[in-house]
């Protein structure tokens, strides 16, 4: 029996704030892989070493967790005013799929970095030294992020003394601007798809309850902790080995979408009087919120605003920060794909 030799691919692997993922360029990818389809799921799922009924990923990229099970392919743009167009794909772990309908928050931090290294940004738009301002253009869900990335001496500057939760070292800070992630229209539109600040959910087999549901960055409900047995500092792992938990949360999510990145919805929410993200950080008007999670603290600001009694976001700004790990070639058998 004959077997296909391995193929290389150029990739970069790559932190994006508390994220990782393999980086591609689309020029760079194989022919057939080059345009949507089963072709392109078949080799992110190799290269990330999905699906692994093992939940190891021993024989990939992956980390075997959502955060580290990620492929980016970046183009130069084909929409006016942009730079770079940025694809994500969120592979599943144990289930051989791939998820194109959202954004990562997290590694948008790392596209407007990786579009300089990689030339796909006009150099004569980057400076020599000072802070680039890299255009992306979101292909998933069809929005503009505004990367502010540092440089040096003509190269993207990696290290510095900026230090988030849940990463181990300083680096270098990048800011990015979601602009109208909100999901209606040019103009920004209604972020609340029942039209309501706060409605009553109910959820099948487990009751009914106050939530905000919004639809900024990406869909999100938002609950009291309290409402559903829980204090609210729960750390991650408390809740992913309690298949109960779990089990509870998807029916939430399931009733929150028949009705209607997650740190840009909690910031648009607390800029908004009267959302449940508002008054538990204390009500009243706000163009910043800093809250919680299981590494630590993370601050996101927002710009908020009523239009014709509905409100709208102009954008959602925060810091995270990104650094190349690894560069060369991705190897994968050569009937993947």
């Amino acid at each position: 029996m004959a077997f296909a030799p391995q193929v290389k691919i150029p990739a970069t692997y790559i932190r994006g704030g508390t994220s990782k993922g393999v980086f591609f360029r689309l020029q760079d990818l194989p022919a057939a892989c080059q345009q949507p389809g089963e072709a392109r799921d078949k080799l992110f799922m190799r290269v990330i070493g999905s699906p692994d009924p093992y939940a190891a990923h021993i024989d990939g990229m992956g980390g075997a967790t959502s955060s580290t099970s990620k492929c980016v392919i970046l183009s130069k743009s084909s929409v006016p005013d942009h730079d770079v167009d940025y694809l994500y794909g969120q592979v599943s772990i144990d289930k051989p799929f791939v998820d194109w309908s959202g954004n990562c928050g997290n590694l948008s931090t790392a596209a407007g970095a990786f579009a300089i290294h990689a030339g796909l940004v006009d150099p004569l738009r980057l400076p020599e030294n000072g802070v680039a301002v890299v255009r992306v253009w979101q292909a998933n869900i069809k929005k503009t992020i505004i990367a502010h990335v540092p440089v040096t001496n003509g190269q993207v500057q990696e290290t510095g003394d900026f230090e988030l939760d849940g990463v181990t070292f300083p680096a270098a800070e990048i800011v990015l601007e979601f602009m109208d992630p909100s999901d209606d229209g040019d103009e920004g539109g209604s972020m609340f798809p029942t039209g309501n600040l706060v409605d009553d959910l109910e959820v099948p087999g487990v009751g009914t309850f106050k939530a905000t549901m919004i639809t900024a960055g990406i869909p999100t409900v938002f609950v009291n902790a309290k409402d559903i047995g829980y204090t609210g500092t729960e750390l991650r792992e408390q809740i992913n080995t309690d298949p109960e938990a779990l089990k509870r949360f998807e029916a939430i999510r399931v009733a929150g979408a028949l009705m209607g990145t997650a740190a840009v919805a909690i910031g648009t929410a607390a800029a908004i009087p009267g959302t449940l993200v508002n008054q538990a950080a204390g009500g009243g008007e706000r163009e910043a919120v800093r809250f919680g999670h299981p590494s630590g603290t993370l601050r996101v600001g927002a710009q908020a605003k009523q239009v014709n009694g509905q409100w709208t976001v102009t954008k959602a700004i925060m810091s995270r920060s990104a650094r190349i790990l690894m560069e060369g070639w991705v190897r994968v058998p050569g009937d993947t794909f």
